[in-house]
């Protein structure tokens, strides 16, 4: 359940609330009880890509630039 804070005290510990959402909670901040605004960590960087990461887990068939069934060239033609 996220915390919630009047605008008035979230603008007095901005820098507390500000490192309690980094640490993970979720703070909505409300103005006349009404939540306004919503203090979430940022998101994590993703993890760099390595070229190979997919090596023997994919495979192509052999026939896979083949022409199509004419039944089937049909279909995707309309014809």
């Amino acid at each position: 359940m996220a915390k919630m804070v009047n605008l008035y005290e979230a603008k007095t510990h901005l820098s507390a609330l500000v490192d309690r959402a980094a640490d993970g909670e979720e703070i909505v901040i409300a103005k006349a009880g009404k939540p306004r605004a919503r203090l979430l960590p940022v998101a994590s960087a993703q993890r760099r890509r390595r070229p190979g990461g997919g090596k023997g887990k994919v495979w192509v068939a052999a026939d896979f630039d083949a022409p199509l069934p004419p039944d089937v060239l049909a279909a995707f033609t309309g014809r």
